[in-house]
């Protein structure tokens, strides 16, 4: 009886010990994609409406390398000011550990954005983009991919210049976008 009741509880203090308490976007996301100030997007490649056989070998190995974006933005109103300040320093938070390492920041005191990325130079896993303004909230954007790398995300920036963006996916931005 004694040797269950203690293989009972190691099981459970291991299964315990092993859960990752440590904050990350991921988690983050799922925690606040279904709550009412946040906008919540997975965004697929078919989004682009590019036809293949007009690419060329670059664009269609960058086109290839993007999986998905997710999106999850915060709308900022006068009522929850100081709801957007705590969200906003949990991502600047999330975004400080050394697994995200910060390719530009640009902006000023109540606007700006950074990009960061998750990976080595020539294997980036995932892009992030994190957009903040006072007064309409913030974005945090993952592009999420395989083998992507610097060369690639220029070439597909190339690729939706060209492309016939299925705006119906976006939807849910536009509320905000509105003032």
């Amino acid at each position: 009886m004694k040797k269950s009741i203690f293989i009972l509880a190691l099981t459970a203090l291991l299964t315990l010990g092993s859960c990752n308490s440590e904050p990350s976007l991921q988690k983050y996301f799922v925690e606040n994609s279904e709550k009412k100030d946040f906008i919540s997007l997975d965004i697929s490649p078919n989004i682009l409406n590019v036809d293949p056989t007009k690419l060329s070998a670059e664009q269609t190995e960058a086109l290839n390398s993007f999986d998905k974006m997710n999106i999850l933005a915060f709308k900022a109103d006068q009522s929850n000011q100081a709801q957007f300040e705590t969200e906003r320093a949990k991502v600047k938070t999330i975004l400080k550990d050394p697994k995200y390492q910060e390719l530009m920041k640009f902006g000023s005191g109540k606007d700006g954005a950074s990009v960061s990325y998750v990976g080595s130079d020539d294997n980036i896993k995932e892009f992030v983009i994190f957009a903040k303004r006072k007064e309409t909230g913030f974005a945090v954007v993952r592009v999420l991919g395989e083998d992507m790398n610097p060369n690639n995300i220029m070439t597909l920036m190339s690729v939706l210049q060209n492309s016939k963006i299925d705006m119906e996916q976006l939807k849910p931005l536009e509320q905000l976008l509105k003032k």
